[in-house]
């Protein structure tokens, strides 16, 4: 298994494709790729219909998958609001590449036999493939959809994140074989000689102390602890430092834990989600999740600093345990990055800070990736559509 990868910041689509494909195929040595990861910043839009068949020219004979995006990486490299085109190719020897498209509205009911998801897609369960998913946020049914594939094959992982650069339905693009789209998801399934490990770093710290949810009613919390949940939060906040206080004015969620009887957690093991509203005469709490009775809910604050720490600490975990692995065992071929539009410089004030990152912990290796409208990634055994997050793919062959 080979990766390589590649960006290019020339304005011109041609001359960016051109230079970074020169750049992959050199770093290859001349094998010929299996999949072709292509993405491309929104200053490239008017080009957009030409992208698949320049790479497939490029890369005959190879899956290629890609969409556009508000910033792109590539090389290692995060470029955002800026002429940018990525490039990441693997040589797969031992796997097989299915092309998946699925048009806006052909999303199945979560709920629906396993084998009817298993037409739809075009895999077998028992290939137990991995799935890479690019859908478009307007279209798409994404959380549907990875609910779905979670429920038809359960041993696989799910990973990508929505497309970004436009802001109406039409505006971004997908990109599958020689084909692009405007509507709905591409991706690919990935099985044989595979291995995907996942990193999902949501950025947030504990605030105050976990509390059972003892009262609940669809995406509505009314008890926490046996106390309205707006009380509980008037507590925090007036024990809280004073910059935490502020912070709690814009910038609080909850998380959820996702391991029943799993307490207390580490950080990253519990499900972030948004507040989306509150009842100051009853004290309870609209989130955007479905929770259960007795699920431990823990309040979280999100800023820069929670961000950079729990990057770390995913990342530090995940590296301790490949330096674990016994003697021998394939290491990391190459790595692929979905990171939240409202990560980046605007976050953390410099460029390129979540790949650096990736090679401080694992050392350096061809990564590629775009910023989302969403990302897909795995916390606790399920896959979720998360925000502000960044979600890692670390592929490399079976031992």
């Amino acid at each position: 298994m080979r990766w390589a990868s590649a960006l290019s910041e020339r304005p011109d689509l041609g001359q960016a494709a051109a230079e970074a494909a020169a750049e992959v195929k050199a770093a290859l040595g001349g094998a010929a790729p299996e999949l072709v990861l292509v993405f491309v910043s929104s200053a490239h839009a008017g080009a957009y219909a030409r992208v698949p068949a320049t790479f497939a020219a490029f890369f005959p004979g190879a899956t290629v998958l890609g969409c556009s995006g508000g910033g792109v990486i590539g090389d290692g490299r995060e470029v955002e609001a800026a002429p940018a085109l990525s490039v990441t190719a693997a040589v797969l020897p031992g796997v097989t590449v299915t092309p998946i498209r699925i048009p806006s509205g052909r999303v199945l009911p979560p709920a629906s036999d396993a084998d009817d998801w298993h037409a739809l897609i075009g895999v077998a369960p028992a290939d137990r493939p991995h799935f890479l998913l690019l859908p478009d946020p307007f279209t798409s049914e994404a959380e549907d959809l990875v609910r779905g594939l979670d429920a038809a094959y359960p041993a696989g992982r799910k990973l990508g994140g929505l497309a970004s650069g436009g802001e109406a339905p039409g505006q971004n693009a997908l990109f599958l074989d020689q084909e692009h789209f405007r509507t709905g998801t591409v991706g690919v399934a990935l099985h044989g000689n595979i291995a995907v490990d996942t990193i999902v770093a949501q950025g947030c710290r504990p605030l105050g102390d976990p509390m059972a949810i003892t009262e609940c009613e669809d995406n509505v919390v009314y008890e926490l602890g046996g106390s309205a949940p707006m009380k509980v939060l008037g507590e925090i906040f007036e024990g809280a430092e004073e910059r935490d206080q502020s912070l709690m004015r814009h910038s609080l969620f909850v998380g959820l834990e996702m391991r029943e009887g799993q307490t207390p957690f580490r950080d990253g093991e519990l499900l972030v989600r948004n507040i989306v509203g509150a009842d100051q005469e009853s004290g309870a709490l609209a989130i955007g999740a479905y929770p259960r009775a007795q699920q431990v809910l823990q309040f979280v604050l999100r800023d820069a600093e929670a961000a950079r720490a729990d990057l770390d600490e995913q990342l530090g975990r995940y590296a301790r345990g490949v330096a674990a692995e016994p003697a021998g065992r394939p290491g990391p071929a190459g790595a692929l990055l979905f990171s939240c539009l409202g990560r980046g410089q605007q976050l953390f004030g410099e460029p390129d800070h979540d790949s650096r990152r990736l090679f401080e912990h694992l050392g350096r290796m061809p990564l590629g990736g775009f910023f989302c409208n969403g990302e897909i990634g795995q916390v606790g055994g399920e896959t979720f559509l998360h925000g502000y997050t960044s979600c890692f793919g670390v592929f490399r062959p079976l031992p």
